[in-house]
């Protein structure tokens, strides 16, 4: 396959191993999800903020980007759905309704948004370098701290400034980082490994 077609089928790892099985599609999104989970237990807590810092954001990053548009945000739903039936799967172990009622709940919301984004930009081959990696994934991650923000200023009642203070700010320098890993590595990763169209 020419270097020009595989840069235009951008979620090519999963492509490839799926080759076009429903049943490893399913396959795909559970183990996405499975992954989320364990990187939400990489968890620092922070004492000035209710939110955690987690690994959580980059592999939302690298699920969309790798998945898909769809197969990112059924991952995503799927993780959210173990998470309210009482698996452990939420930062530091924890799980059910009142994770998804408390602080963290606006970017839990968002996480399939999130991993949509990404996919979306996968799809249409915008990470076909750093550049537009970069951007696309930054526009993920700003939905997703959008809808922290919101959740915290309104719904917990902190207000916008401190919203914004205690969810946003403390994680924007580990959040350039991140995307700068994820958006390094995935176009090389992409040339590497063939692509098969998806579903």
């Amino acid at each position: 396959m020419s270097e020009s077609r595989a840069l235009t089928l951008p979620a090519i790892t999963t492509d490839r191993v799926v080759n076009g099985s429903r049943l490893r599609n399913v396959a795909i999104v559970i183990g996405a999800s499975l992954v989320l989970a364990l990187s939400a237990q990489v968890a620092v807590p922070l004492p000035f903020s209710p939110v955690p810092m987690t690994l959580q954001p980059l592999a939302l990053l690298l699920i969309g980007a790798t998945l898909g548009a769809r197969r990112g945000f059924a991952a995503a739903l799927l993780y959210l759905f173990e998470g309210l039936c009482g698996a452990p799967v939420f930062s530091l172990g924890r799980s059910g309704i009142g994770m998804l009622l408390g602080p963290t709940a606006g970017y839990l919301y968002a996480f399939p948004f999130c991993a949509m984004i990404a996919g979306y930009a996968a799809d249409r081959g915008w990470t076909k370098n750093v550049l537009t990696t970069a951007l696309s994934m930054a526009a993920a991650l700003s939905v997703n701290h959008l809808f922290g923000w919101a959740w915290l200023s309104t719904v917990m009642n902190f207000g916008a400034e401190k919203a914004f203070l205690t969810g946003v700010i403390p994680f924007l320098a580990g959040d350039v980082i991140k995307i700068a890993i994820a958006a390094t590595l995935l176009p090389s990763l992409q040339r590497m490994v063939g692509s098969r169209k998806s579903l």
